[in-house]
C-alpha cells in the first residue's frame, strides 16, 4: 500500500499523519479525511480503514489531532473538540493542495468522538461529500449522564471549578486517566470495554498513546453537542453506524438523534461492542464506509 509520511499547518499548530494512495487509479481520486476518538492515536486502527478505502479507490488523509500522538500543539493531552473540528477543516484544505486529490470529492470519516465531529464538519462544510460517522459521540451531555453516576456529578463539578480557580492562578492544568481498570475510580471512559482496549492497543500497536487527558477536556465534552448539527447536514449524504452493545456511545442515544437527519441517509447497526467495530467486527465496520463513500464520491 503507498503510503506517505505528511505534515501541514493548522493555523500555527503542525499536524503530522498519512496519506494513502488510492490504488489502481490513474488520476485525481476521492480522498476521504480521517482522524481518531477520545484521546487514540492514528497507530489505533486507523491505517486499517485507511488500507481499506484506498484499495476501493479512495485516497485517505489520516491525522492525528492536535495535542496528541505525533502531532503539535499545548497543552498536551488535552481535547477541544471545536478545535478539532477546525483541524478537519484545515486537513481537508490540505488534501486538495495534493496531487492525486481531486477537491471536489471529499469524504470525512470518524469514529467516537470524532464521529461525532464528522457531523459538524459535514453539516458546516460544503466542501464535504459524504460522511461516514461511526460509533458517534452525539451529545456530551447525555453521555456524560449515561456514563456518570447521578451521586459523582457534583464531584466532577467541583473539581472543575477547583481546576478553573488553579489555571486562572497560573498552575498547570490537572490531569485525569483516561480509563482504570476499576470503573468507579476517576477516568474519563469509565467503562471495562475502555480499559481493556486501550490498554491492550496500547501495548500492540500505539506506544505514543498516553493513559491521560486534562481535566478540563471531561469539562468541555460535557459541553458539547454535535446532534444539533444533525438536520443541517442534508443534502451531504450520511452514513452512520452504531454499535447495538455499545456502552460508552450508547445505541438509544445515536439512533434517537440519527433520526433527525434528513435524507439522504443510512443507519447501519453493528453486531457488538463499540470497541469490535476496530477488531472483530472490523470487516462489518469498514465495509460500509467504504461503499458509501464509492457510492457518493466515487472510486
Amino acid at each position: 500500500m503507498d503510503r506517505q509520511d505528511i505534515a501541514f499547518d493548522a493555523e500555527g499548530v503542525t499536524l503530522r499523519g498519512w496519506f494513502y494512495q488510492a490504488a489502481g487509479v490513474s488520476g485525481p481520486a476521492p480522498t476521504v479525511v480521517m482522524a481518531h476518538g477520545f484521546s487514540a492515536v492514528k497507530e489505533m486502527y486507523l491505517d486499517s480503514y485507511a488500507e481499506t478505502f484506498a484499495a476501493g479507490g479512495l485516497n485517505a488523509l489520516v491525522f492525528d489531532n492536535r495535542n496528541f500522538g505525533a502531532s503539535d500543539g499545548e497543552p498536551r493531552q488535552e481535547i477541544d473538540p471545536w478545535a478539532q473540528v477546525r483541524d478537519y477543516r484545515h486537513a481537508i484544505t490540505y488534501a486538495t493542495t495534493l496531487p492525486g486529490v481531486d477537491a471536489t470529492r471529499i469524504g470525512v470519516w470518524g469514529s467516537s468522538y470524532s464521529g461525532g465531529h464528522v457531523l459538524v464538519v459535514g453539516a458546516i462544510d460544503r466542501r464535504v461529500g459524504a460522511v461516514v460517522s461511526q460509533v458517534p459521540m452525539v451529545s456530551g451531555y447525555d453521555n456524560i449522564r449515561a456514563l456518570v453516576r447521578a451521586d459523582f456529578l457534583a464531584g466532577f463539578r467541583q473539581q472543575f471549578d477547583t481546576d478553573r480557580q488553579a489555571r486562572f492562578a497560573g498552575q498547570a492544568p490537572a490531569m485525569v486517566p483516561v480509563v482504570a481498570e476499576d470503573p468507579l475510580a476517576p477516568s474519563a471512559l469509565p467503562t471495562p470495554d475502555s480499559w481493556r482496549w486501550f490498554t491492550e492497543t496500547g501495548k500492540t500497536r500505539a506506544p505514543s498513546w498516553r493513559n491521560e487527558v486534562t481535566l478540563r477536556t471531561v469539562e468541555m465534552l460535557g459541553e458539547y453537542e454535535p446532534r444539533t448539527y444533525l438536520p443541517r447536514i442534508s443534502p451531504t449524504p450520511l452514513l452512520m453506524l452504531v454499535a447495538r452493545e455499545d456502552h460508552l456511545t450508547p445505541a438509544e442515544i445515536s439512533i434517537a438523534a440519527y433520526d433527525q437527519a434528513h435524507e439522504p441517509k443510512k443507519l447501519v447497526i453493528l453486531p457488538d461492542g463499540h470497541f469490535d467495530a476496530y477488531v472483530k467486527g472490523f470487516a462489518a465496520s469498514s465495509g460500509p464506509a467504504r461503499n458509501w463513500f464509492v457510492e457518493h464520491l466515487g472510486g
